[in-house]
């Protein structure tokens, strides 16, 4: 039996894969004729809002990502075969594995990392260290945050290490060089990819903010690791 990608089913609040096209143009086609509730990204742009079916034309070689924001399941086809098309990040790989925070003491010696920090936030794909100015943040690989805004802070985020896909704003930028900075403003979506397959190959981001920085500021749009 032949086997292959020209249909799937997405269900609310969850995602197709973050998928590199191959060299043909592809164009998506979803179920509903109203485009209320999905969010794209095509290529470098993140699209949240006022989706035209041209926005769901993608170039050769482009990169792509569909996300259901809406209530009831949707079905997407593909003019071409998606089947061996790329796929960079995976949101649902590890959905089924057992949730072991990481701990501290994984990233301390490893990464020579300050030990003067005030707090600690675990998950079992990512690990903060707080600190009185700053926070460092590690993410695991194949593992991304959740796609988010918050209400009273702007973030600043510089990478230190791991060439990240990061969602800035309806921009996206894909395997960031070491040193480069992002402003995260009030009310805009950001979000941090780790499409490494690497076990120990992690993202490290350092993390400024100004405003109000608290843990409940978050409003989560899209949040494959049901962490909450």
């Amino acid at each position: 039996m032949e086997i292959n990608l020209k249909k799937e089913i997405i269900f609310s609040e969850r995602s197709t894969s973050l998928r590199k096209n191959n060299s043909k143009e592809l164009l998506i086609t979803i179920s509903h004729s109203n485009l209320e509730g999905i969010f794209i990204i095509n290529g470098n742009s993140f699209k949240t809002e006022a989706i035209k079916r041209n926005d769901l034309l993608i170039k050769p070689n482009d990169y792509y990502m569909i996300f259901n924001r809406g209530k009831e399941p949707i079905e997407i086809n593909y003019s071409n075969d998606a089947l061996h098309h790329q796929i960079i990040y995976n949101p649902y790989t590890y959905e089924t594995s057992e949730k072991i925070n990481l701990k501290s003491e994984q990233f301390i010696e490893k990464y020579d990392v300050p030990k003067d920090y005030i707090d600690t936030l675990p998950k079992w794909y990512s690990f903060k260290f707080t600190y009185p100015k700053y926070n460092l943040i590690f993410v695991r690989p194949e593992f991304g945050l959740s796609i988010q805004i918050h209400k009273n802070r702007n973030e600043f985020w510089e990478i230190l290490d791991g060439n990240p896909i990061i969602i800035n704003g309806n921009k996206v930028y894909y395997y960031v060089e070491n040193g480069t900075k992002f402003q995260n403003q009030i009310n805009t979506y950001h979000s941090v990819i780790n499409p490494n397959k690497e076990v120990n190959k992690y993202i490290i981001i350092k993390e400024r903010w100004n405003g109000k920085f608290d843990e409940n500021d978050i409003k989560r749009i899209f949040n494959p690791n049901q962490y909450y």
